[in-house]
């Protein structure tokens, strides 16, 4: 039995022959020419559909599609323009006419059935022996869409089919590992998200939204667009996603996110389905004054002007490919005729909708019967307006792209092919990996002269224009040209614009760009600090500390300024740092000044009144000659300390201390000369006593002479080791300096301050102990009390010295000197000036002697 059924079934195959079933019905192209060899195309003349959640548990049916898309229509008509113009071209494709498949499904579904159908063909059976010969197409052209892209593309790649797009960005697209077959003729959103975010940064938005359609192409063009973005330093406050098929809460949700957001630009990555949908509710709720940065899926869409709340997008700025012009193209459009076409249900349809008529009588619609006269000569539609070919032109560079590779292939020499020993294709029987080989190297410039090419991952080269969505005197929105981005251009020269105004999201000029930052710029004299658990965009500004300065915008750290400088008040710039010493023009150098010159005056006055009356008893007991060379050494005191005002020089400071010492060991001299003459004088009186012979004026000028000559001896050692020398101290005052002047050597310093206590202890003591002489000629009395004043001073100039700051430090020391000469002469010289002068009866020898 099993025997008798194989012979049965060997006759039956025998008679009939080989025969190859399509399985499943069978989906007609909308438009189709013959030709020997043939282009496939998918576009959607209809973008609306009812969504339909398929079951599945029958075959899933072509869904009904609704409105027109005038844009995919035209790129359809575009790829028939191409064909028929390179048919008629001699020098290319000779012997060879090409034909067409387009498809106009929409739903992704459904393109992906009709890529399936331009796979297998479309004929029900084969019978002609060999059932791998098929009526498959060379190459096919489209989607616009990212998203059908990428559910044919591997299905096509599969089989070696070259697929073409003019319109799908997605950088997923260029993985030659899932796509090894896909190509396209628009630059891949990789670019265009790095390019987006250039332009955000370029006009200072550091603080935005994006949302995103809710597929690859938009996952993929946001998640690029935030990677460059937060390389240039831009925060995104949020990121959303939805599609034209989410449901209505989806929606609501986002615009809830805008109209709390404190971002006022945002980067709308998705088509214009999806936009159109999210105009219209902001425009509902009445959310206005947005900065919209779009993508070229929708930013140039002419549909847009035709959609409720299309105004919220106006001020919208973009990326998109170049404008060009199709010679010819116009022409061919406005040619357009059902009879054409006479089995495409959409040219019907189209045709029936622009002229408002019906071609088939027996269809009750309720319009007028078409005369058959009418023409598309007259009728401006978004059709026919060929003014703006930006996406028409990559569908005509795609198709011109397959014909390239495809007379490439024609042509090639035998010996001289790109295949095993130099084999060249066969020209009956091309095989689509073959066609993959030459589309690899095309390399071709079109009419306008625009190079096409495509890279390793079938990419071409990024060259965008930057257009902004602006109204029209027509009352359209259209988007106007208003710069260009070339990425072959070096690194910050690829970013061009023009002199065209720029209208804003928020209606206003070119001037007046909108500010979207969580913080505003940190101006120059502060610095960024971060605020805690917020985006790096989101900062505190805080000035900088004294000695610190920023002079830079938003700058993260403050710089110390040099040693010598320091911050102004801004803490903007380093300014050279105030020095400051004890000057004659200021308030406490003056008042200085005038007690040293009324303390000369003074001095003076009372070396006078001496002169004049040095014949008097008082004047000769008071040893004149040591009197005259003290007034004479206190003048010197008081004019060393004008020698401590005023900028410190080399000669300045080694003069000041060793005048100071010199001149008050003199004076000292002088005093102690007189102390020990009045104790000699005593002694002299008493009988028997020798004792003046041995301090007689010689030596009392031998005494003084000895005493300042050591003094001399320490300061010459002094200047001679290390003298004292201007130095400006930075480290009293962080924000001034200090001019001054350094000892040099400190124990010189202290040496000649010691020496100077020396000779006033010596002095005191001499003095104290002539305390006890008679009270008329009891000069011991005021030297003592003079030189306790003296004592006092210097020893309290002691700590007030070393804790002095700045200028003060130099001020105590003439005070100190002042107060000790003063003290000198009013305590040694006032009593007897007022005596010689207002009681000269006590100015007599009997009086001086009267005890």
């Amino acid at each position: 039995m099993p025997l008798l059924r194989l012979i049965l079934l060997t006759l039956v195959m025998a008679e009939v022959g080989c025969v190859c079933r399509l399985q499943g019905w069978v989906q007609p192209p909308e438009l189709a020419q013959e030709g020997d060899l043939v282009i496939g195309g998918i576009f959607s003349f209809r973008t609306g559909q009812d969504y339909v959640v398929n079951t599945f548990q029958t075959i899933p049916g072509v869904r009904k599609c609704k409105n027109f898309n005038f844009r995919e229509f035209k790129f359809a008509q575009t790829v028939i323009f191409a064909i028929n113009e390179i048919n008629e071209n001699p020098d290319m494709l000779p012997d060879v006419k090409l034909g067409y498949k387009i498809y106009g499904n929409c739903g992704t579904v459904d393109i992906l059935r009709a890529a399936m159908a331009l796979m297998s063909g479309v004929a029900g059976e084969v019978r002609d022996g060999n059932c791998t010969k098929t009526d498959t197409v060379q190459a096919i052209l489209g989607h616009s869409g990212s998203r059908p892209t990428i559910a044919f593309a591997p299905v096509v790649g599969k089989f070696h089919i070259p697929v073409i797009s003019h319109f799908a960005t997605c950088a997923c697209l260029s993985n030659r590992k899932e796509y090894p077959t896909f190509y396209r003729t628009i630059p891949s959103d990789f670019y265009q998200s790095r390019a987006l975010a250039k332009l955000v940064r370029h006009f200072g938005w550091t603080w935005i939204g994006a949302i995103a359609v809710d597929n690859e192409y938009g996952f993929n063009g946001v998640s690029a667009f935030i990677q460059a973005a937060q390389e240039l330093g831009v925060c995104i406050e949020y990121s959303e996603a939805f599609s034209s098929s989410s449901p209505p809460e989806r929606l609501h949700k986002i615009v809830d996110i805008i109209k709390s957001a404190t971002s006022k630009v945002i980067l709308a990555f998705m088509s214009h389905r999806e936009i159109k949908l999210l105009a219209k509710e902001l425009y509902i709720q009445n959310i206005t004054g947005l900065q919209w940065v779009g993508s070229d899926a929708w930013v140039t869409d002419h549909s847009l002007t035709a959609s409720e709340g299309h105004s919220i997008l106006l001020g919208s700025l973009g990326f998109t490919v170049s404008k060009a012009q199709i010679p010819g193209l116009e022409e061919h459009l406005r040619q357009l005729h059902p009879s054409q076409f006479p089995d495409s249900q959409f040219v019907k349809t189209f045709w029936e909708d622009v002229f408002d008529c019906a071609l088939n009588e027996s269809e009750n619609t309720g319009k007028k019967l078409c005369t058959g006269l009418e023409s598309l000569q007259n009728v401006d539609s978004q059709f026919t307006d060929v003014s703006e070919l930006r996406f028409t032109n990559n569908v005509y560079k795609s198709v011109y792209a397959v014909a390239h590779a495809l007379d490439n292939l024609i042509k090639c020499e035998e010996g001289k092919g790109p295949f095993l020993n130099g084999t060249c294709a066969d020209r009956k029987n091309i095989q689509p990996w073959q066609i993959l080989h030459y589309l690899d190297s095309v390399n071709f410039t079109t009419q306008e002269g625009e190079r096409v090419y495509f890279d390793e991952n079938g990419d071409s080269p990024a060259r965008y224009e930057l257009v902004n969505l602006q109204m029209t005197n027509k009352g359209t929105m259209e988007g106007v040209t208003v710069g260009i981005y070339d990425a072959s251009l070096p690194e910050g020269r690829q970013f061009i614009r023009n002199n065209i105004p720029v209208m804003w999201g928020n209606g206003k000029t070119k001037e007046e760009v909108p500010v979207s930052v969580c913080s505003k710029s940190c101006l120059p004299g502060t610095r960024k600090v971060l605020q805690k658990g917020k985006p790096v965009c989101c900062y505190d500004c805080v000035p900088c500390p004294a000695g610190e300065i920023s002079n830079l915008t938003d700058s993260i750290i403050c710089m110390k300024c040099p040693p010598a400088y320091w911050s102004n008040k801004q803490r903007d710039a380093c300014i050279p740092k105030l020095i400051e010493f004890l000057s004659y023009h200021e308030i406490l150098g003056t008042l200085l000044v005038l007690f040293s010159l009324l303390g000369v005056f003074l001095t003076m006055i009372t070396t006078l009144v001496f002169y004049c009356h040095k014949e008097t008893p008082l004047v000769r007991a008071n040893n004149s000659e040591l009197s005259f060379l003290l007034l004479f050494s206190l003048t010197l005191c008081f004019l060393c300390s004008l020698t401590f005002i005023g900028r410190p020089s080399e000669w300045s400071c080694m003069l000041r201390h060793t005048a100071f010492g010199i001149t008050f060991v003199l004076c000292i001299s002088c005093v102690l000369g007189k102390t020990i003459v009045v104790l000699m004088a005593f002694r002299a009186t008493l009988p028997g006593s020798n004792v003046m012979k041995w301090f007689g004026p010689a030596q009392q000028r031998i005494s003084v002479f000895s005493f300042t000559l050591i003094q001399v001896l320490i300061c010459i050692l002094w200047l001679t080791i290390n003298p004292p020398f201007p130095f400006k101290n930075m480290k009293y005052y962080k924000e001034k300096i200090i001019l001054e002047c350094d000892l040099g050597s400190a124990v010189g310093f202290w040496a000649v301050l010691g020496y100077i206590g020396l000779l006033a202890a010596l002095c005191f003591l001499f003095a104290f102990l002539a305390r006890k002489l008679p009270d008329n000629f009891n000069e011991a009395k005021f030297i003592t009390f003079s030189m306790l004043i003296f004592c006092a001073v210097w020893i309290t100039f002691i700590p007030a010295y070393v804790s002095s700051p700045g200028k003060f430090t130099v001020a105590v020391e003439i005070f100190a000197i002042l107060a000790s000469s003063y003290g000198l002469l009013f305590c040694i010289f006032m009593p007897k000036c007022f005596i010689i002068l207002f009681r000269p009866e006590q100015n007599t020898r009997k009086h001086i002697m009267g005890k």
